[in-house]
This record gives C-alpha cells, structure tokens and sequence, in this order.
C-alpha cells in the first residue's frame, strides 16, 4: 500500500532548472521565425539570453555550448502582434519578387506602396511603466542616436535613419539647453561627455567628434539599426513629455523671423551671389539645429514670475537643518546655473561650434560666429559689447581691447569647477592646463592632482598662489645662485692670498676639548636633585586615549565573526591598494616634474649662453 500512496516516480530532467530555460534553436522553433528575425524581437522586447547555473543539468546532461532564455519569456512572445507583421513582409517580399521579375511594373509599384509597416509604441509602455523609468534608461538611447546621427548614410545605415536621429538629438540639446540641466562636461579621444540632472536622475551620454570616420567591416550595423530603431521612439515619448514640462511646443517651432533678422539666409557681403545655406522649407529646422534661438512656448508665462514663485516656496519651508541644507543647495545650483549669466562669446572657425554653443547656452551666456560659416548667428565679430573671443589659433589677426581671448578648454574647465576660472594658462598659445576628468570621485586617501587642489582652493576663496612647479623652480634657481655667489667669495679669497679653511680644520674648531666636556657633566650632576619615585603596577598606569581606542579596537576584531573579520580584511586591504597607488601617482607626478623644472634650467642657461 505505501508503494501506491508514494505516487508516480519523477523522471530525469523533467522538473527544476531543466524545464525552466530552452535553448535559442528550440525558442525559434517555437515561434516559427528565422533567427535574425527572433534576434530583432528580442532586442525590442527587452528578452536577453539567461545563463544557467549548471548547463549540465538544462541541457539533459550535455556539455554543449547553447544558448538559454527563460522559458517564460519565450512564452510571453507569443502572442506578441511585430510577428504577424514580420510574416506579412516575407509575404510583401515574395510579391515584389514575383512582380518585377513578371515585368509587371504597375503591380510593382502598387505593392511598393502598401509595404507593410509596424509601431513599437505598445512595447515602449510595457517596458516602461513609470516616465521615470524611461528617465533613467535614457543614457543608453542618447549615446546611440548621437552616434547614428553622425554616421553618413551608406547601405547598412539608412538615410531616414539618420535624419531621424539628428532630429531627436537637437530637440533633446533644446530642452537641456531651455531648463539648464547641464552638469558636467568632459572632452576626450572618443568625443564629448556630457552629464545633465532630468527628474533627479543624472544621464550621461557621448557625442562624437565631428571628424571624417569610415564604418567598420566587423561591427553588424543590423543590431545596431534595431537598438536605435526602439530608441527613437522611446526617445520621442520621453522628448514630448520634457517638452511639456518646461512649457514648450512639442515638436519645437521658432518665432517669426522677420525680413531683415541676421538668421536670414542669404550672405549680406555677396548680395549678388545669392548663397544660402538650405532651402526656405528647411529654415526652421536648421535655425532650430543651430541651437542659438529661443523656442515658441505653449502657453505665455512671465519667467521672472515663475522664478519668484520658487523662492517664494522654498522660504515657506521648514527651517530645519535639512530644509537649511536643501534650501542652501538649491540656491547653489541657481547660481551655477547663471555661471556665463552676462557675458557674450564669439567663436572663431577653427573651434568646436556646436559643443561650445550648446554648453554656454545651457549657463545663460549668449554666444555668435561669423555669419558666412553657418546659420544662426546673431551679431558680428565688431560688435564691441563682446566680452569674450573663443580661439585656437597662436594668434589673432585682429584684436580688440574691450575682450578677452580664450582656448575653448576655458570654457569646459570653468563648468567643471563651477566658477570662472582666471584666465591665466588659456590666453592662445600658451600651454593648456591638464584637463581634469569631473566624473572622477575623490575619496579619502586617493591621489588629488595639485590642479585640482589649485580649484578645490578657488572654489573656498583662497588663493592658491604660484603653482607647486614655479615655486619649486624658484626654489632651484635660489640654491643656484648662492652656490654661484660662495664659488665666486671663494675665488676672490684664494686670489687676495688668503688660504680657504679646510674640512679638517672646520672639524678641529667646531670640537670642544674632551676636559671642558666632562666639567660641564659633573656640574650638571650636582646642581640636580636626584628624586627617587615609587613604581606602579602595570594595570595602575594611566593609558593615552589613543592607546585605549587601539585596544577596544583590536578586541573588536578578535571577538568577530569569521566571515564578518574575511570581509574586514578585504575592506582594509582595499583602502592599502588605494594608498599604495596613490603613492606610486605622487611618486610619478614629482619624477615628470623634476624632469620639467630640469628641462627649464637647461632651456635658460642656453639662452643665457646664447646672449
């Protein structure tokens, strides 16, 4: 009877972890699709291969290499409707096919036509749930509709493609340019980081520099082309309710422009000519991508209104610390956010223009080139209201008094700072400071370079004065001199006939006699009291705090917990590793300028020989 009460005897492989994954062949069996077409519905319906703990156990006791999703994920594309719409294009493809080769160009144009097309709107929703999730997955969209939109179109990447993407990418450098979200700023090899506050969330994306670039034989752009095919479109959602959270139409509209603007298109200096930049029906966006007008608003509010109204609300708030705090940390950003606030750039040629505009922009400062270089320029480099002239030349052909000349590293730097910086170290030609990563983290005990001490000094009021490099080298150019100056005395002694001291007779004068010694030791002895005190045991002794905190510390870690004390002991050797190679940084950072100052005083006594 107990046989019959234990029930049917469980088979191998038929519960657990083997029916809860399947492979990737068996999954397209499943859904009737070929794998490039399952490859695109996982990419936007977010379903990523699973690894299994043990692959042994899955795969019923083989050891081949496969790839796994969860069962359940393959069950939720089911009944998903892109398939049918896949089926539908193998059948548009097959039509066309079979016209064109019938000669039926009619038909063919008909079928053309009808192509059949799908939306991802419904798998935007799913996947995102809440605006904020949206928000904090944007960095991934960013950083792959800026690169399609700088990729020249080709036969993997589609011109609709790119126009899409530049579209989107200037209507988000809109809207972070209109609520001055920028934060960060960093320039590299790769191209341009960018890092702005939306909703709280910090996203972070990377723009390309505007260099000639050929596309890869060994990267496959169709993957790619599906990322970004999901991104557009999560990306417009996003955009359109950004838009209208700062009151902006959506899709972005610029004012009227009248006849005689400085946006018109055609050049002033060849009237004749007649040169223009685009067609009239692509003023708008061009003006819009220039990123140097301000946008149409959706419904008319004074800003200056909406600005008291927030101070307003923040001075109604608690005056707790917290709230103190937080009213102080807003009053911060309002004022990094007015950083370039009154000033007036004009770019040179030579300059990034787009990353220079978009981030003076952004900290409220206004900003023009020359007109025959692009559209959307403003006023023109007379203009004696300027105050600053951003180039990268050694030198300017013609200069005016009333400003100042920069490299555009000035620029970035000062963002990074948060505060003008002085200009000393950027004015052309003279060798730039290093430019210094903002997204780097210093923690206790981690290597602080002594230009980013120069600004941390700035950013308290302090003046930092010279740098360590120029005091040191002041520094070597002073012993140099006075070891000059007593070879030179001891020349002119020699030369009068009076003989140089020698070490041995230095050593003689400086050595009192031995009896003089031992008088002055036994005055000593009698002139102190000899006191003799009573011991005290050890436990009685007065211990330091310090030597107390040492013990109770030492005690707590011999009464931990095994792998509490493993976990400690990682943490502690962490921190040395950092020390360590905080050490090896410093170490290095004094060895290349050694060899600066070295080179220095040996480029001085040249000219010095020389003259």
């Amino acid at each position: 009877m107990c046989l019959f009460a234990m029930g049917r005897i469980k088979k191998k492989f038929e519960a657990g972890a083997a029916t809860q994954y399947i492979s990737r062949k068996k999954a397209c069996k499943k859904l009737q699709l070929t794998l490039a077409d399952f490859r695109r519905l996982c990419i936007l319906k977010g379903v990523y291969p699973r690894a299994p703990a043990n692959k042994k156990k899955v795969n019923k006791g083989s050891t081949a290499n496969r790839t796994y999703y969860f069962l359940k994920d393959i069950q939720f594309l089911l009944h998903e409707p892109i398939i049918n719409k896949f089926r539908e294009y193998k059948t548009y493809l097959k039509r066309l096919k079979k016209a064109s080769v019938r000669g039926e160009k009619d038909q063919a144009s008909k079928i053309v036509d009808n192509r059949p097309t799908y939306r991802v709107d419904h798998v935007v929703r799913e996947r995102y749930p809440s605006f904020i999730d949206a928000v904090r997955d944007l960095d991934d969209a960013l950083c792959m509709c800026f690169l399609f939109a700088k990729l020249p179109k080709s036969k993997r990447v589609y011109a609709p493609t790119v126009r899409l993407c530049n579209r989107l990418t200037v209507e988000f450098m809109q809207y972070v340019i209109r609520s001055r979200s920028l934060r960060k700023v960093f320039v590299s090899i790769k191209g341009f980081y960018y890092q702005a506050e939306i909703m709280n969330q910090n996203v972070t994306w990377v723009v390309a520099h505007d260099f000639p670039h050929s596309q890869p034989s060994d990267v496959d752009f169709r993957v790619m082309a599906t990322f970004t095919e999901f991104y557009q479109t999560m990306l417009g959602f996003v955009l359109y309710r950004l838009f209208q959270s700062i009151n902006l139409r959506y899709p972005p509209a610029i004012p009227q422009l009248p006849k005689n603007s400085s946006l018109c298109v055609e050049s002033k200096k060849h009237p004749k000519d007649h040169i223009k930049f685009c067609e009239d029906e692509e003023l708008s966006a061009e003006v819009i991508a220039s990123l140097n007008v301000p946008l149409v608003r959706a419904e008319k509010v004074d800003e200056e209104e909406e600005g008291d109204d927030t101070i307003q609300l923040l001075s109604a708030e608690g005056t707790d610390d917290a709230q103190n705090a937080l009213r102080k940390k807003q009053e911060e950003i309002k004022k990094f956010e007015k950083l370039f606030e009154g000033q007036k750039f004009f770019l040179s040629r030579e300059v990034p223009r787009e990353s220079l505009v978009f981030v003076i922009r952004c900290f409220g400062g206004e900003v023009s080139w020359e007109k025959t270089s692009c559209i959307g320029s403003t006023y023109d480099v007379t203009d004696q209201t300027i105050t600053h002239q951003i180039c990268d030349r050694p030198t300017v052909e013609k200069t005016y008094i009333s400003r100042y000349y920069v490299q555009p590293q000035w620029v970035f730097d000062s963002v990074n700072a948060r505060m003008l910086l002085p200009l000393a170290g950027y004015l052309p030609g003279d060798t730039l400071p290093p430019h210094l990563s903002p997204f780097v983290n210093e923690k206790d005990g981690s290597y602080v370079p002594p230009e980013r001490q120069k600004i941390i000094a700035l950013q308290r009021g302090e003046d930092p004065g010279l740098n360590d490099e120029e005091e040191d080298f002041s520094e070597d150019e002073e012993n140099e001199e006075e070891i000059e100056e007593e070879s030179e005395g001891e020349g002119e002694k020699e030369e009068e006939g009076v003989p140089s001291p020698t070490p041995a007779d230095a050593a003689d004068e400086n050595i009192p006699d031995e009896e003089e010694q031992l008088a002055q030791v036994e005055q000593e002895a009698d002139e102190a009291s000899v006191v003799i005190k009573p011991g005290s045991r050890y436990f009685d002794r007065k211990q330091q705090p310090d030597q107390i905190a040492a013990e109770e510390k030492r005690l707590a870690i011999m009464m931990m917990h095994k792998k509490k004390k493993r976990l400690y002991n990682q943490i502690k050797y962490g921190e040395k590793k950092n020390r360590r190679e905080a050490e090896n940084l410093a170490t290095k950072r004094k060895a290349i300028d050694k060899e600066k100052r070295r080179k220095k005083a040996g480029e001085k006594k040249s000219k010095l020989s020389a003259a």
